[in-house]
């Protein structure tokens, strides 16, 4: 009964074994040469793909392209609104100036300069530009920096007392802290 279990088992690893010893161009080593109609059209949703694939990439190498250049232009010409309009006020700071040189009417030169200020305001007004008010204001560290502090009494303890420097925002946003004097 050994022999025949042995015997069995030789059989079947020849079986396993024995691709070399087939006839016929059936081997693993041999591929049949026909091709599949499936395999076709496979290859060709493959080269669609990757044709797509790469036009898209191409499109998005192409945005990127766009958009950093367009953010470039925007930069450069950020404030270019802000310089136009203050083109105005600079005219009327010239025209000040050569008529401080001609008059000697400080009345006249006050006045002049006080328009100039004013259109200056209003313009920087315009463009979303606000001062802080920060004077018998609580100090707050978000809002204001501190130069000093001063003896003002029990009323004005943590209150601004004088304003060193403005400060301002922009739009709503905070672009420069007010220097203050705070009292103790």
């Amino acid at each position: 009964m050994e022999e025949n279990t042995q015997t069995t088992t030789d059989n079947i690893e020849l079986d396993i074994n024995a691709d070399a010893d087939i006839p016929g161009n059936t081997h693993l080593s041999n591929p049949e040469t026909e091709t599949d109609p499936s395999f076709e059209k496979l290859e060709e949703e493959l080269q669609e793909q990757k044709d797509k694939y790469l036009r898209l990439f191409a499109e998005f190498d192409n945005y990127k392209r766009r958009t950093s250049k367009e953010n470039l232009e925007r930069i450069q010409t950020a404030g270019k609104d802000i310089v136009s309009a203050m083109l105005d006020v600079m005219d009327d700071c010239d025209r000040a100036e050569k008529q401080m040189q001609q008059t000697e009417d400080i009345v006249q030169v006050k006045q002049g300069n006080q328009l100039v200020f004013n259109k200056l305001r209003s313009v920087l007004l315009q463009k979303g530009l606000t001062a802080m008010e920060s004077i018998n204001a609580d100090f707050d560290v978000e809002k204001h920096e501190a130069i000093t502090e001063i003896e003002a009494g029990e009323e004005k303890k943590g209150k601004v007392v004088d304003e060193v420097q403005k400060g301002y925002y922009l739009n709503g946003k905070l672009i420069r802290f007010a220097k203050v004097v705070v009292g103790k």
